[in-house]
């Protein structure tokens, strides 16, 4: 959801409930629907204060999901590069796996982010990572040099892996269904509570305040969330393959420093070719 959306989803909804809270002030009676407004006000600080807590709790486990996810994106755009430079040590299957590299950014920055934006990634892998596999699988380290890259590699493949998962597990959102199923009842009794208070001795600009400040919390609060339970998209803040497509000029930069021409075996969006 993008922040003109939003904005829009705001006004609209803090439109309606202070439209409601005016339409009751008319029949309301004078001093509002409670004997004892102190009292009621005590309930209400409770009642609004648990749900401040526990939204606020939701909100931080969101954002650490998705921070999660752009570290994640970061540490797999670093290795990547990091094994571009392991692969010119293993001179057998070099070029090959330069070349698997390559067509591994290209699939991340294509189509596997345009599935994360559309949240349709799920369990899927990265085929060039699997094709990566069997070209390593074949190479025979001879010279301790040798030796020394190959396990690095292995190391970085694991860590590449890791850092992957880490980029695409808020995907398809963390948030339950029955803990949003629960936000929105506990919204509208907040709201019903509310028109409670409704009492024709009070301006209306005072009733509208009181209606449309605790709806524009509560509906960007739920926005926000909403904005961390899918961190993949289009819009202000969301991820974006910055990391990997710096990565992609790197790799450049790298091959054309070390005079490596390598061919890569898929298109520009890392399908086979």
């Amino acid at each position: 959801m993008n922040i003109l959306l939003g904005i829009i989803v705001t006004l609209v909804i803090t439109a309606v409930t202070v439209a409601s809270m005016l339409a009751v002030r008319r029949r309301a009676p004078e001093g509002s629907y409670f004997a004892d407004g102190d009292r009621a006000s005590g309930v209400f600080g409770v009642l609004a204060t648990g749900f401040s807590v526990l939204l606020g709790f939701i909100i931080f486990l969101a954002f650490s999901s998705y921070d999660e996810s752009r570290t994640g994106a970061e540490s797999e755009a670093t290795i990547v590069a990091q094994q571009v430079q392991t692969a010119q040590f293993l001179p057998d299957a070099s070029a090959e796996l330069t070349g698997e590299l390559t067509c591994y950014v290209r699939s991340v920055v294509g189509p596997e982010w345009d599935a994360l934006r559309e949240g349709t990634l799920g369990d899927q892998i990265n085929p060039w990572g699997a094709e990566m596999f069997r070209t390593i699988s074949a190479v025979d380290p001879a010279s301790a040099t040798e030796q020394s890259a190959y396990d690095r590699w292995m190391s970085q493949t694991a860590d590449r892996e890791q850092a992957r998962i880490s980029r695409i597990h808020g995907a398809e959102g963390i948030i339950p269904v029955p803990l949003w199923v629960a936000l929105v009842l506990i919204s509208g009794v907040v709201f019903a509570y509310l028109l409670f208070f409704a009492d024709p001795a009070e301006g209306r600009v005072t009733q509208g305040m009181l209606m449309g400040s605790v709806t524009v919390v509560i509906s960007l609060l739920l926005l926000l969330l909403m904005f961390f339970d899918h961190p993949h998209g289009d819009g202000v803040g969301r991820l974006h393959p910055t990391a990997m497509e710096r990565t992609q000029r790197l790799i450049d930069t790298q091959l054309e420093a070390i005079d490596l021409d390598v061919t890569p075996p898929c298109d520009e969006h890392g399908k086979p070719s």
